[in-house]
Parts: structure tokens; sequence; C-alpha cells
């Protein structure tokens, strides 16, 4: 009997010394879920603070540069019109030619077309510059945009042909920027909640800018490749859809200049050379896109964006 008490308060020990173990077990699984708690929060805290950063920059860039910024957007938006109306000038005869030999359209047809182009161009960018009779400028470079798409079978180059739209989105958000709150462009439309048509073409042009960086998009497997399809992706998206859009767009618009005085460093190829052309038309195409985003960057979103609805929330 004695040995059976002896045992038996040698097993209730081994249960108390069980129990004490067990529960300096959950202690130290409790310590180590709050460890991995903290280490999830300090990550995520240090990603806010890295947010914060990077838009407290973007706000004093924008701060410092407000009041030449929007010169500095038209003036990059304008800048392939003004360039192709000056070619228009210089290549009369060539661009004559090729219209009269693709289209047949005869000698005053393909005339008329060559002076509308230099005349179309010439005398929207002076309008633009000026500030006088934006809205019609804008127009008259949209009809520009259509004609020279069909005219040169730009309908069937599906890259070429999302440049043209890219540049039609810089051109809405150039019609919206000119557009005052207190006239409204669709008189008898009947309005839709609270957002004028300045937020809908403010958000039709972001999302018809990011259509250039859709043509940037290289599908190799190289690792520069895949960083650049990713960062690229996911700051058109942001752009698109409104979200940290200033921020989004001004980062946009140093990685679009540093890839187009890379790329299409046209001063870099003899004039007589077919390449200078075609880089030359690329390059300033895509100044015209930067112009947009710094319009963007200049102006905001819109009402039609994930920033304005925060401000809600």
């Amino acid at each position: 009997m004695h040995c059976g008490k002896e045992g038996g308060l040698s097993l209730d020990g081994l249960g108390g010394r069980g129990s004490r173990v067990q529960q300096q077990q959950l202690r130290l699984t409790g310590t180590g879920k709050r460890a991995g708690t903290t280490d999830a929060t300090r990550r995520t805290m240090g990603h806010n603070d890295l947010m914060s950063t990077a838009e407290d920059v973007a706000d004093q860039f924008l701060r410092v540069t407000k009041q030449y910024l929007p010169h500095l957007a038209r003036l990059c938006l304008i800048s392939t019109f003004l360039e192709d109306g000056i070619r228009m000038w210089f290549q009369w005869n060539e661009q004559r030619d090729y219209i009269e030999a693709t289209w047949g359209c005869g000698y005053f047809l393909a005339t008329c077309f060559v002076l509308l182009n230099l005349l179309g161009q010439i005398g929207g960018c002076v309008l633009v510059l000026s500030r006088n009779f934006v809205q019609y400028a804008c127009f008259g470079l949209f009809g520009i945009i259509a004609l020279q798409t069909i005219a040169y079978s730009i309908l069937w180059d599906l890259k070429f042909l999302m440049r043209n739209l890219a540049l039609g989105g810089g051109l809405l958000l150039l019609l919206a920027e000119s557009r005052s709150e207190g006239k409204s462009m669709f008189a008898g439309v009947p309005s839709m909640g609270e957002s004028s048509p300045k937020q809908y073409m403010q958000l039709g042009g972001r999302v018809l800018l990011v259509l250039m960086f859709m043509t940037l998009l290289h599908f190799d497997s190289s690792f520069f490749s895949i960083l650049q399809n990713l960062v690229g992706t996911a700051l058109i998206i942001l752009v698109a859809v409104g979200f940290k859009t200033k921020l989004a767009a001004l980062t946009l618009v140093v990685w679009l200049f540093a890839i187009n005085v890379y790329f299409n460093a046209f001063w870099t190829v003899p004039a007589y050379k077919p390449m200078h052309d075609f880089l030359k038309y690329d390059f300033f195409q895509t100044l015209s896109v930067i112009g947009g985003l710094l319009l963007v960057v200049a102006l905001g979103p819109g009402g039609v964006s994930m920033d304005e609805k925060k401000k809600e929330w």
C-alpha cells in the first residue's frame, strides 16, 4: 500500500511537471505567434513608411513645379504634332508622292492631304500653346490622328494603333484640363450622378494613356524584361484605376523618359538612313504620352478614381 501510494505520488508529481511543461510550451508558442505578428506588423509599417516617403517626395516635387508643370506637359503633349507638321514641310514631295502612290488619289488630293496635315498640326499646336480655342484645337488634332490612322494604314498595325490611341488619351486630358466646370460640352445629355463629363474625359484619357506601355512589354525570359513587365504593369494599373495616381504617373514619366532617350536616340543615326525617321517618330510620340502623364501628375486623376473615392470613405 505504501509503495502504491509512493508510486501514486510519483505519478502525480510527474503529471504536475508535465502540466508545467505544457504550460511553458503554450507560453512559448504564444510568444512565437506574437513575435511573428510583430514582424509582420513591422514589415507592413516599413512598407507604409516607404510609400509615405515616396508620396512626400512627389508632393514636394509638385509644390516646386506646380507653376511650370502644366506648361511643360502641354509642350510635351503637342511635340509629336509639331514635329510631324514641320516634317510635312521639309518632306513635302515625298509625303505627297507616297499618298498619291498608295491611294491612287491623284496629285491634287495628295497635295491637299499634305497641306491639311501641315496647317492642321502647326495651327493646333500654336492654339494649344497660346491657350486660345484649345477645345477646337484638340478636336482638330483628333481629326489629324484619325486621318493619318487611315491614310498610313495604321489601323492594321496593332502597335502603332495603340500608340495613336494613347496619343488620343493625352488629347482627352488636355481637353479636360481646358474645359471649365461650369460649361458642358454635352448639353442635353442626362447627368450621371455627381460626376461631370470632364471627369469621364480624365478617366478615358488615363485608360488610353496606358496603351503606350503595353507596346513596351517584352515577352522574353530575361530578368530585366520580367522585372520591367511586372513593375510597368503594376504602375499602369494604378494609373488606370486612379490609385496613388500622382506617384504612379510620376514614376512612369521617369521610367518612360529614360527608355525613350535610350532606345529612340534618333540623333545618333545619320539623317539619310530610314531608321532616323522611325526613331524620331517613336521619340516624339513617346514624348507626347509623357506630356499626358504630366497632366495627370499636375491635375490629379479626376473624380472617377479610387483616390477620390477614398476621400469619401
